[in-house]
């Protein structure tokens, strides 16, 4: 058998406080830091507890070249070899472990750079809810919300005196004025409306379609409404669709070239609700949103031309985030509503849309509908462009 190590993996030496009865009677705090080895790799979810000898191991052994386990044990207790093979650190060429090995591999051909990949994976949630956790959070002591937070950063950040400053004209009224006045994240949601679907048209078409598309050196490159580094724009767009006329509730695809959705699956009525939920991570103000849109980047079309590049990573969260304005302002446009949402549970739409994370990675989930006309959960409209100003 040949082995080598995982591709990428980075240790983390961490403490936690843990609260001792037996420390506190003895005149202590009660608080006992206990500290330990972690690594966190590329190709696998969980992080690993590591002891001294496999910390010491991971240091030794190869990361490219194969080496026959019978060599390595002069240097490293077969104990020790076992256990990082066990806990899917150390990579063995055969059938056993070909289900790791490929996830290994994955990593190797995708040309992340290591930290970017690392922070990507163990980024990912997997149920929760953050309503519960905010309950939790309140329980933990009867001090107010802002007090445990304390002093809030300026609004504003001043680099000159106020008699230093230029003042610049103010922009006019203007089409694209109105239009960014009267965008206003929504929470509430007119479930019993549904969305015509020549609204879902227009907003996908305005937002994600191709306007063109040519060939480049090698490969071929369209031109969106919104930039997207070396024209790569590897942003694509997963639906939950819950309440559109002559669209069935379910899974699509939006196809930007064609124009076209590409039906992934169909979801019972009464279950759009809870796997919404599931997708916004308890989030209640976003279940009932008449279309969502996971945005999810496809890394190796990126990582194609930057490779191993320490901007690869932030240059397609840029790209969510162009596209995620620009379908506030193309629902806006229809009399619609929007939201957008990086808290959400990476994982468990993975599963529903059946994406590898380290090739298809999610990074957001936006959606639209119909507003409701009434304000059961506040909305940030200081402008009064949708909800009338008292008095």
């Amino acid at each position: 058998m040949r082995v080598r190590r995982c591709a990428v993996v980075f240790i983390e030496p961490r403490e936690r406080l843990q609260f001792e009865f037996a420390q506190l009677l003895a005149g202590g705090s009660g608080l006992e830091a206990r500290r330990q080895w972690l690594a966190l790799s590329a190709h696998l979810d969980a992080e690993i507890a590591l002891d001294e000898a496999e910390l010491r191991a991971l240091g030794q052994l190869p990361v490219n070249d194969w080496t026959a386990m019978d060599a390595l044990a002069g240097e490293i207790p077969d104990a020790t070899l076992a256990s990082l093979l066990d806990k899917g650190l150390l990579i063995a060429d055969i059938p056993e472990h070909a289900a790791i090995r490929a996830k290994d591999d994955l990593v190797r051909g995708s040309h992340w750079l290591a930290l970017s990949a690392v922070m990507h994976r163990h980024s990912r949630w997997q149920g929760v809810d953050t309503l519960a956790a905010e309950d939790e959070f309140r329980k933990q002591t009867d001090r107010p919300f802002l007090e445990r937070l304390g002093e809030a950063e300026p609004l504003v950040c001043e680099r000159a005196a106020p008699a230093r400053r230029i003042a610049l004209e103010r922009a006019g009224d203007s089409p694209l004025e109105a239009l960014i006045r009267q965008r206003v994240t929504c929470r509430n949601w007119d479930a019993t409306r549904r969305l015509a679907r020549a609204d879902l048209a227009s907003v996908l078409y305005r937002t994600f379609a191709a306007r063109a598309v040519s060939d480049a050196p090698g490969i071929e490159v369209m031109k969106r409404a919104v930039p997207s580094a070396g024209g790569l724009h590897p942003t694509e767009a997963y639906l939950l669709v819950q309440n559109v006329e002559g669209v069935a509730p379910g899974l699509y695809h939006y196809h930007p070239i064609d124009h076209a959705l590409e039906p992934l699956g169909s979801v019972d009525t009464g279950h759009c609700q809870a796997m919404a939920l599931r997708m916004v991570a308890g989030q209640q103000h976003f279940r009932d949103a008449h279309v969502l849109i996971v945005l999810a980047s496809r890394f190796r079309r990126t990582a194609w031309k930057y490779r191993n590049h320490a901007k690869a990573y932030r240059a397609m969260i840029l790209d969510v985030g162009h596209l995620s304005q620009t379908l506030y302002l193309a629902a806006t446009e229809r009399g619609l509503a929007a939201f957008i949402t990086a808290a959400v549970n990476e994982r468990d739409i993975e599963q529903i849309f059946a994406l590898d994370p380290m090739q298809e990675g999610v990074v957001a989930v936006t959606g639209f509908g119909w507003r409701g006309n009434r304000v059961e959960e506040a909305e940030f409209d200081p402008l009064g462009s949708v909800w009338p100003i008292p008095g």
